[in-house]
C-alpha cells in the first residue's frame, strides 16, 4: 500500500470519479497508466500524480472506479513515452509502427467505453490569430513521429525506426546509412555510437550532444570546428531507442529475418 496521505488522496480521486460517472474499460492486463490519465482531470488527483504515483483498479475485471481502499492502490511509475516497434510475418508483411500521445499522458482523455487515451499533438498550435501556426480548420500538427521502412533493389524491406523526439530523423539516417550504405551488421547498426544536435527533453540551450564512445580526435575536430558539445554516457537513452528488421526475399538468406533491439532501451528482438 501507498503512505497515508496519498491513500486520502486516492480515495478522494476515486469518489469524486464515482460522482462524475467515469468509467474505464478494464481487462486483466489493464495498465496502470489508463487508469490514471483519466483522473488527471478529477479533483484531487494531482495530489497523487505529482507525488509520481499512479492509480490503478485491482479488482481488473471490473468496468467502473469504486472508492474502496482495498482496491485502491499504487504504485511508482517507471519513465515512458513514445515507443516504436516493427514486425514481419510468415508471409513477409512487415509493418513499421510507433506510438506517442505526446506529453506525459497526452490530452489526458480516454475515449469513453474503449480505454484509448487520446493524443495530444495539437498543442503545438496557437489560438493567437497572429501566430504562424494558429489553429485553422484542415491544418495538420507538427510532429515527429515518422516510422520508416526502406524497399531494396534487391528485394530487401527493412522496417525501422525510433523514439526520441526531434533527434528521430538523425538516429534514423544513422541507422539507416550505416546498414545500408557501410554494409555494418543489422545489430552493429544499431548499437554503434550516435549523436544529436539539436535542443531535446527540457535543455536550455541547442547543442551537440555525442557519445562518449567516439574516440577523443573526433570530439577535437568538433570542437574545432565550432561546435558545443556535451559528452554523454555510452548508451544514453538521449540518442532513441531505435529497432530495425530486414527480411531477405532473394539469393542464399531468402526467407531470412534479421532483428535488432537498442541497448539504450528496453526493448528486445524476438521471434516466435
Amino acid at each position: 500500500m501507498f503512505p497515508e496521505d496519498i491513500r486520502e488522496a486516492a480515495s478522494k480521486a476515486l469518489e469524486a470519479a464515482r460522482v462524475a460517472g467515469i468509467r474505464i474499460a478494464t481487462a486483466e492486463t489493464c495498465t496502470a497508466g489508463l487508469v490514471s490519465a483519466a483522473l488527471t482531470s478529477v479533483p484531487g488527483a494531482s495530489e497523487i500524480f505529482d507525488r509520481g504515483y499512479v492509480l490503478y483498479h485491482a479488482s481488473a475485471k471490473s468496468t467502473s472506479l469504486g472508492v474502496s481502499e482495498d482496491v485502491a492502490q499504487a504504485h511508482v511509475a517507471e519513465p515512458g513515452d513514445t515507443v516504436w516497434l516493427g514486425a514481419i510475418d510468415a508471409e513477409g508483411r512487415a509493418v513499421s509502427f510507433i506510438q506517442s500521445i505526446y506529453w506525459e499522458f497526452g490530452s489526458g482523455l480516454v475515449l469513453p467505453g474503449s480505454g484509448v487515451l487520446w493524443q495530444n499533438r495539437g498543442t503545438s498550435f496557437s489560438l493567437d490569430e497572429n501566430d504562424v501556426n494558429h489553429l485553422v480548420p484542415g491544418r495538420l500538427p507538427f510532429h515527429t513521429i515518422q516510422p520508416a521502412m526502406a524497399l531494396f533493389d534487391d528485394g530487401r524491406v527493412m522496417p525501422y525506426g525510433t523514439m526520441g523526439g526531434e533527434g528521430q530523423p538523425q538516429t534514423q539516417a544513422m541507422v539507416f546509412s550505416r546498414y545500408a550504405l557501410y554494409g555494418q551488421e543489422l545489430q552493429s547498426a544499431v548499437t554503434a555510437p550516435r549523436w544529436l544536435l539539436g535542443r531535446t527533453w527540457g535543455a536550455e540551450h541547442t547543442n551537440l550532444r555525442i557519445e562518449n564512445r567516439f574516440g577523443p580526435e573526433v570530439f577535437s575536430a568538433l570542437e574545432g570546428a565550432g561546435h558545443d558539445i556535451d559528452i554523454v554516457g555510452p548508451f544514453d537513452e538521449v540518442m532513441g531507442h531505435a529497432g530495425a528488421l530486414v527480411l531477405h526475399k532473394n539469393g542464399s538468406r531468402s526467407g531470412v529475418i534479421e532483428a535488432a533491439a537498442d541497448p539504450r532501451g528496453d526493448g528486445v528482438a524476438a521471434g516466435f
